[in-house]
């Protein structure tokens, strides 16, 4: 039995990731008292009796509790955005190649990717490993998301009998271009540019579709959208946790409304491909919550247990 400590327990995806493990016999939760939460050396104290440590915390707070660690079989996984962009340490996306399930498995140090940032890289990742996109390319993306993933505040102000008018419509928000995940959507996708990002929260609780529209006359070679959607088959045809969706006919793709929120409770992400060989629109629908971070975490978790890496999430 493994010990796992979550640091931020009390946080959206601590709580998670808690459930997550609520069935598990193979895990040994170390629990911190309420009152020493925030107690620098009491969170040092159990990093360091942990075999795993879970990081849900802010950015600065996570890099001060990777700073506690004194003890070499410390395993941490972090689904902050502090480490994403590190090299050194493994980027939690199993799927997008045997390379990257390796890293996971080998580290002590794995990154959980953003949950926006999941969908991105699974639909941006394999055009450019597969030359279908150059690295330079103009890539837009867009998204709608449930309001889970906005935090304890966001969560409590959708939720209240007091919510103002304009939360009742979806609100686009980064409008300047400085979303936190866009640095590792255009790392770990291979972009030499940073892509510009349209993201949107709704009046739901959880799940989002991530959306990359392509115009194949800007391709540097022709592509038909059922190459694309081969393409993505192949590439994800020995992923567990993603189903890469039928393409469907003109006729059904136009009587088909694709919505966001199908996926909520669930460890799983889909790609869709629609359009035809002149304009391609590519979506990938997941769970924030799931496939986009605690799920994704505990996945890694699995991966670096040795184990069946969907354990507790199917």
């Amino acid at each position: 039995m493994v010990k796992v400590y979550i640091d931020g327990q009390e946080g959206t995806t601590g709580l998670k990731i808690m459930e997550r493990f609520s069935n598990r016999n193979d895990v040994d939760i170390i629990r911190i008292s309420d009152d020493k939460r925030k107690d620098p050396s009491e969170r040092a104290r159990l990093i360091n009796s942990a075999d795993f440590v879970f990081l849900c915390l802010p950015d600065d707070a996570s890099k001060e509790a990777v700073s506690f660690v004194n003890n070499d079989h410390v395993r941490i996984i972090d689904a902050s955005t502090a480490h994403r962009t590190n090299p050194a340490w493994a980027y939690g996306f199993p799927e997008l190649s045997p390379q990257h399930r390796q890293k996971i498995a080998l580290s002590n140090r794995v990154a959980v990717p953003g949950c926006y940032a999941s969908g991105f890289a699974s639909i941006i990742y394999p055009l450019v490993k597969n030359n279908i996109i150059p690295d330079d390319y103009p890539v837009f993306a867009y998204a709608t998301s449930g309001y889970s993933g906005a935090g304890k505040k966001a969560i409590a102000i959708y939720e209240s009998d007091q919510k103002p008018f304009e939360f009742n419509s979806p609100r686009q928000y980064a409008l300047s271009q400085q979303h936190k995940h866009l640095p590792e959507m255009q790392a770990v996708s291979g972009l030499k540019f940073k892509p510009m990002f349209n993201p949107m929260v709704c009046d739901y609780f959880s799940g989002m579709v991530v959306s990359v529209p392509i115009q194949t006359r800007t391709l540097p070679n022709h592509t038909s959208v059922s190459q694309i959607h081969k393409m993505y088959q192949n590439h994800y045809s020995n992923a567990n946790l993603i189903e890469v969706m039928p393409l469907l006919p003109p006729d059904e793709q136009k009587a088909f409304f694709l919505a966001s929120n199908t996926l909520s409770g669930l460890n799983k992400l889909q790609i869709f491909v629609f359009g035809d060989d002149e304009q391609i629109l590519l979506c990938a629908r997941l769970d924030n919550l799931g496939k986009g971070a605690s799920g994704a975490a505990v996945q890694c978790l699995n991966i670096m247990l040795g184990i069946d890496e969907t354990t507790g999430l199917v």
